[in-house]
């Protein structure tokens, strides 16, 4: 990777799950203790040693863990224009939204049954390339093709506050910052990442950069210290955040692979040392879904390993398995060109397929669990989003 310029902060304090209660933190924690030394040196993902989180998990395979007994629902309400976007709220188990290039929003609510579209925002004069949800839920931000940002209240579907892009640029993708959610983060088909505010609706002073081409994905760490940057010729970024101000200090440059969109970033601070090091999970157009191993406090990436998928064009998404850190090796899930959702578990040497689920009728773009697993969501470049129901041991 690229040095840009050193910086002498450092990132010391280690993120959480908010999934994970005090009490069995500090359980992991008095065993990992015990079993730190024996473990191979370099692991970044849980060992079979972990007795506490292996407990937690039930003892059981992650194939038995990520069996699914079908569809627990589908939503067609955007048909015939993609969904790239597919998101359940922060530790929740019913609520979901999905946005779509027809411009709109869905707020979804899947239990009581029937699941059914809460409210469905609109505003936006062309395509929505992106959202999130804050922290508490309250409140949604939603990047267009029509160069605004929207701040949206979930409760009722009202715009609170559109933002046009500085550059009069189309925005591709937003995160909010974890720790500050008055601050979300933009990136355009400028090449440009900005740091908004979105109670004012202004940029944070400093709180801009470049990158060598439109910036399709972003991803903040868990303390919110680091961010990374992915744009359409193939490269990542990782910057300095300034919890402070705000500021942008741009740290290193890796080249994925010259002209491959990067589609997908998302990153995991493990909450244990049985599971030490930090890891981002990449697709990039280039038939894999990467692993990288962050090796040092701004951000640089070293390749730990990749699986196969289906992905030469489409902006395909993956995530991180949220209960990751309580099971006997790890999971992460992918879309993928092939119509098909995709369970890699990244500890296992050999076969690393878990499950693969089929139902879609076009390259499958996003996924998404919610807090405990339960269910899936999965997304198309048809329009389609189905919700998948976990089989129950």
């Amino acid at each position: 990777m690229e040095d840009f310029e050193d910086d002498p902060r450092t990132l010391g304090a280690r993120g959480h799950r908010r999934s994970v209660s005090r009490g069995s933190y500090q359980l992991q924690a008095q065993m990992n203790r015990a079993v730190y030394e024996d473990r191979p040196p370099g692991s970044v993902v849980p060992t079979s040693a972990a007795e506490a989180s292996r407990a937690m998990a039930g003892d059981t395979s992650l194939s038995e863990n990520y069996a699914f007994a079908g569809m627990y629902h589908v939503f067609d309400q955007h048909v015939d224009e993609a969904v790239p976007r597919v998101r359940f709220a922060n530790d929740d188990r019913h609520r979901l939204a999905c946005c779509s290039l027809d411009g709109s929003i869905s707020l979804c609510q899947l239990v009581p049954a029937p699941p059914t579209v809460l409210h469905v925002l609109r505003g936006h004069t062309r395509g929505v390339s992106d959202f999130a949800w804050s922290l508490s839920n309250d409140i949604l931000v939603s990047t267009s093709l029509d160069g605004t940002m929207r701040i949206w209240a979930s409760e009722d579907g009202r715009c609170i506050r559109e933002i046009p892009d500085l550059d009069g640029a189309e925005l591709l993708c937003c995160t909010f910052q974890p720790v500050n959610n008055n601050l979300t983060v933009v990136g355009n088909a400028k090449h440009n990442v900005h740091v908004m505010n979105i109670s004012t609706g202004k940029k944070v002073k400093g709180g801009s950069s470049k990158l060598t081409g439109r910036v399709l994905a972003l991803s903040f760490d868990a303390p919110g210290r680091l961010l990374w940057a992915g744009d359409d010729r193939g490269s990542v970024f990782s910057f300095l955040f300034d919890m402070a101000t705000g500021k942008l200090t741009k740290a290193k440059r890796l080249v994925v692979h010259e002209g491959s969109p990067v589609t997908s970033i998302s990153a995991r601070s493990w909450v244990s040392r049985e599971a030490r090091d930090p890891s981002l999970l990449i697709n990039a157009c280039l038939s894999k879904l990467l692993l990288y191993r962050v090796v040092d406090n701004e951000g640089t990436l070293q390749l730990k390993r990749s699986f196969p998928i289906e992905q030469s064009s489409h902006p395909v998404r993956s995530i991180f398995c949220p209960l990751m850190s309580f099971r006997q090796g790890a999971c992460v899930v992918t879309g993928s060109e092939d119509m098909c959702v995709h369970f890699f578990d990244v500890e296992r040497a050999a076969k690393a397929a878990v499950n693969k689920l089929q139902g879609h009728s076009a390259p499958v773009l996003d996924v998404s669990f919610n807090c405990d697993e339960s269910l899936l969501a999965s997304s198309d470049a048809n329009g389609m989003v189905i919700v998948w129901r976990r089989e129950q041991k």
